[in-house]
């Protein structure tokens, strides 16, 4: 589960590391915290970047007036915000949606201003003359319903945080449980009003490539082909279940949360930050972590060892990019995102091979070779029963040690492979 570090790219590569050893920890971790400060604050989750899609990009928002759940409720008034890139030809059949992972956004390229610091998280791959080439595609990406972010001004979402047309309140947890299914279902109208015909490929990172492998299972005859990266395959593993459990239940024990009613008072912040932080370990490894801060000290001269207080630089650096990101984020949203991957399981089948064989795109698995939440097992294993059922699917593995992140701030180093895919 990506979260706050695709955004510093440079400063984790183990080439650097050695030099930050090299210069004392008073010197470099302010500078290195104020960084994560303002990739926090903006909460654009792309790496620092200069290439970055040719146009500046506009948040636009999608209205539906009522929405019926997967699980048979109604929600009013459901808006989420939306980007696209490129634009959609006469026969609106160049269309290539993108999905985003549990703390991202629609914001997979670009700027919304000249002056903003980084860009689009997917942005190395999306653009003119890129592997997504908006020259060709017409590129679209969305908000889900419950996104984390629903501060960040360029999201737009609807979930418990948002005021219930009948009641005048807050949702809380009255709002209605959902499924990865109907994130799909609300980009599907999205797609229907913007009268986009095909998609010639959908590409998500972990619980966007949930959201892609649910485009192929409901709707097989308008996509042509998919890319999971850092994948589950066709339904959410034990593993992943009790997980996703784990990151949730520093909220759940925030007497602040107060079983979800906590608007007009104190948030659950502390119980937040330390759910980001597990996000955050979880989407890394043990060898990036070794090889970006080792033992070092968040401040020198004050050893762990002689103060409770005192810490190593990964906890402070964690806890500080966790404190800022909890700002912008709700709890409530988080446990609805962790629940909707809990559920997943594509097209709500009760055996996975029905949902195999509703499969029509060709398809390419990518998986960070040191993914610790998605292990690449799981990737090989769904290829292995998509052509087991006649289909066809590839596999292809990202290199490094950087765990999960990689299926995002390494994506470049499959951008060959990808444009090929697309385009035969």
């Amino acid at each position: 589960m990506q979260l706050f570090f695709e955004s510093i790219r440079a400063p984790f590569q183990p080439q650097h590391s050695q030099s930050l050893c090299n210069t004392s920890t008073r010197m470099w971790m302010p500078s290195f915290m104020r960084i994560v400060a303002v990739c926090m604050g903006l909460q654009l989750l792309g790496p620092l970047n200069a290439s970055a899609y040719d146009e500046l990009v506009t948040k636009e928002v999608f209205e539906i007036a009522q929405y019926n759940t997967v699980g048979g409720q109604v929600i009013r008034n459901v808006k989420v915000g939306f980007e696209s890139y490129g634009r959609l030809n006469a026969a609106a059949d160049n269309a290539v949606l993108i999905c985003h992972f549990l703390t991202g956004t629609s914001h997979a390229a670009g700027k919304y201003q000249n002056s903003d610091p980084i860009v689009g998280y997917w942005d190395a791959i999306i653009g003119a003359g890129k592997p997504i080439d908006t020259r060709k595609y017409f590129v679209l990406s969305a908000d889900t319903l419950v996104n984390l972010g629903v501060s960040d001004a360029h999201v737009v979402t609807t979930g418990p945080a948002s005021v219930n047309p009948v009641t005048g309140k807050n949702y809380g947890f009255s709002f209605p449980i959902l499924t990865i299914q109907d994130f799909v279902r609300v980009q599907k109208a999205l797609a229907d009003k913007l009268g986009i015909k095909k998609f010639v490929l959908v590409m998500g990172a972990s619980m966007g490539a949930m959201q892609t492998i649910e485009w192929a299972v409901d709707y097989p005859d308008m996509v042509e082909r998919i890319i999971p990266v850092a994948s589950n395959g066709f339904e959410t593993s034990a593993y992943m279940i009790q997980t996703l459990h784990n990151w949730s239940y520093p909220i759940l024990m925030d007497p602040a949360w107060n079983h979800g009613d906590y608007y007009g008072k104190r948030p659950p912040t502390r119980g937040l930050t330390h759910a980001l932080e597990q996000v955050t370990l979880s989407s890394r490894s043990p060898q990036w972590a070794q090889s970006v801060f080792g033992n070092k000290i968040a401040v020198e001269g004050q050893h762990p060892s002689q103060q409770w207080p005192n810490r190593y630089a990964i906890e402070q650096t964690f806890a500080q990019a966790a404190e800022d990101r909890s700002k912008i984020s709700d709890a409530n949203h988080f446990l609805y995102l962790a629940r909707a991957q809990q559920l997943f399981k594509a097209g709500n089948f009760s055996d996975t091979q029905q949902a195999i064989e509703q499969v029509q795109a060709k398809s390419l698995f990518i998986s960070p070779s040191s993914d610790l939440l998605f292990f690449p097992s799981y990737a090989r294993a769904a290829v292995s029963q998509l052509k087991a059922a006649g289909k066809s699917a590839k596999y292809l593995e990202i290199n490094g040690a950087g765990g999960d992140l990689d299926s995002i701030i390494e994506i470049e180093s499959v951008a060959n492979e990808i444009k090929d895919f697309i385009e035969h």
